[in-house]
């Protein structure tokens, strides 16, 4: 799955048509005692119905506090990784096991092995866009919001190898002032988008602010306003003044931004090919029948090998520990 022009998922299940599938879920979700997690680049049908909404660390921390028996994640498949890593006992389904992503698939466990084997003495700190199998080759994760938090915990002297995108790593290095061995994976999303076209909105509307993910390219970040996680865009956007915003990460958060700040105007970055590329494809496999069939059926299931779920576990552990 390296190429999101490849991403076909699931076929659209049949379902019958007679059946309002809003109610079918509301329904079964109480008799499943099943959380809905959703991540904010899910289609708005699906932002609307979830327990809870969020970015990665949100939903972490959701997934480890959560006393339901099925956690149905409407995301992608390391979040739901991530989910079961915290909670082994659960039923945990993604609507859609195809559901997964670039930034994840840049980085194989065993490649990522062989090269902590030639840098002994760093630690390492992954992003957690990475597998389970990455993961317990780590020494701490990180998410956007908390990533320079996981930096600074380190000493000052301690290498770090930072995994797998490139682009956080480098927004993370100037923060820091450090230096750090970075691995060169980033995300299909984030890397496609124009700064030709950034420009060109600018001046077109030269009173609206940028935001933009720290996992876009160095010649996005320059022109932001703001940088920070999706959270962190969507608060951004909120307290500030400004009535018109240039929208640089995944398209999904516009929904959010739109229903909370209803009298202001977010504006898409587009990619620098004419096509959708700042919408997800893996994310957007997601659909209401597929999550109407996984709560129904509660499959397909994510199940991980316990010796794996351990070691990817304490990294997660030592993340959560530091707030």
């Amino acid at each position: 799955m390296s190429s999101p022009l490849a991403v076909l998922g699931t076929p659209e299940p049949l379902v019958d048509p007679s059946l309002d599938l809003f109610e079918e879920i509301a329904r079964l979700r109480v008799e499943r005692n099943a959380v809905l997690l959703a991540h904010y680049y899910q289609e708005g049908e699906i932002q609307d119905l979830a327990d809870f909404l969020g970015d990665s660390l949100q939903l972490s921390r959701a997934a480890a506090e959560t006393d339901a028996d099925v956690i149905v994640f409407c995301g992608v498949h390391f979040m739901a990784e991530t989910a079961k890593i915290l909670n082994p006992d659960k039923i945990v389904v993604l609507p859609d096991l195809d559901a997964g992503c670039s930034l994840a698939d840049s980085c194989p466990a065993p490649a990522l092995e062989r090269f902590k084997t030639l840098h002994p003495d760093h630690k390492v700190v992954s992003y957690i866009n990475c597998s389970a199998g990455v993961k317990a080759l780590s020494d701490v994760i990180c998410t956007s919001s908390n990533a320079e938090r996981v930096i600074d915990s380190f000493p000052p002297d301690t290498p770090i190898l930072f995994a797998p995108d490139r682009n956080l790593g480098r927004w993370l290095q100037k923060r820091s002032g450090r230096e750090m061995l970075l691995w060169q994976g980033t995300c299909v999303v984030h890397e496609t988008f124009s700064e030709r076209k950034l420009v060109r909105l600018q001046l077109d509307h030269p009173d609206a602010k940028v935001v933009a993910h720290p996992e876009c390219e160095d010649s996005i970040l320059r022109h932001a306003d703001h940088v920070g996680s999706t959270s962190s865009l969507l608060r951004f956007t909120q307290e500030d003044p400004a009535s018109v915003f240039i929208v640089a990460t995944e398209a999904g958060i516009l929904h959010q931004m739109q229903k909370a700040s209803p009298d202001k105007t977010f504006l898409p970055l587009p990619p620098e090919a004419g096509c959708a590329c700042n919408n997800c494809p893996y994310m957007k496999l997601n659909t209401l029948e597929k999550l109407y069939l996984c709560l129904r059926d509660l499959e397909p299931r994510v199940e991980l090998d316990d010796d794996l779920r351990l070691r990817a576990l304490a990294p997660i552990e030592r993340m959560l520990a530091l707030g």
